[in-house]
């Protein structure tokens, strides 16, 4: 069936999003145009355009905020002598949800792919050396992905940070509680006996 132009853009909007197939897509739009109301379809312009001109990067972290600094980077309750280095803001908020860790973070932006034509330049790198020159700073955690990618940007980092007298070390990957050996792909397992610890 061909639909009404406006439908058609909305639709193919919504295929945007990680995870939204055309079926999806498809429903989310004919949702939207059957079953709100102007109000409601006014409230959501709204929050795309306020995310438009109030959300930013923060300029010291790179993580997404609406202030200058943003919270983290500001609390000075938090210690100043550890960054976790993520290659994207969703993992700060992944991070922030344990509630154990109240160091601070930067944000990479991407992770470094040779094959698709992202290297060091590319990334949030630059600023995070500047801040690494902060004689307060004394363990980088590494959490980038574990992907081909995070693995590289990973070991791009440790090896800048060589003799720097920062400590460096790496999140551990393994076997998420309550799942069995069984079901680990050799990645997942490899991961989780190289990070392994007395016991």
């Amino acid at each position: 069936m061909k639909y009404p132009r406006a439908l058609d853009d909305l639709l193919e909007s919504f295929r945007k999003y990680p995870g939204v197939g055309k079926k999806t897509a498809e429903r989310y739009a004919l949702h939207t145009v059957t079953k709100f109301s102007e109000e409601e379809i006014d409230e959501i312009i709204g929050s795309f355009q306020r995310i438009k001109t109030e959300i930013f990067d923060c300029p010291i972290c790179g993580n997404i905020t609406d202030q200058n600094p943003c919270y983290i980077c500001k609390d000075d309750s938090r210690d100043k002598s550890k960054i976790i280095v993520v290659e994207e803001s969703k993992d700060i908020i992944v991070m922030e949800k344990m509630n154990s860790y109240h160091g601070l973070y930067h944000v990479l932006k991407g992770a470094i792919s040779p094959s698709n034509g992202v290297g060091p330049e590319d990334i949030n790198l630059s600023s995070l050396m500047e801040r690494l020159k902060d004689d307060k700073i004394k363990e980088v955690i590494l959490a980038t992905n574990l992907s081909n990618e995070g693995e590289t940007t990973a070991l791009y980092i440790r090896r800048i940070l060589e003799g720097s007298g920062i400590f460096v070390t790496r999140i551990a990957h393994g076997i998420p509680a309550g799942a069995n050996i069984e079901y680990a792909d050799e990645v997942t397992l490899s991961k989780a006996l190289e990070g392994r610890r007395e016991f």
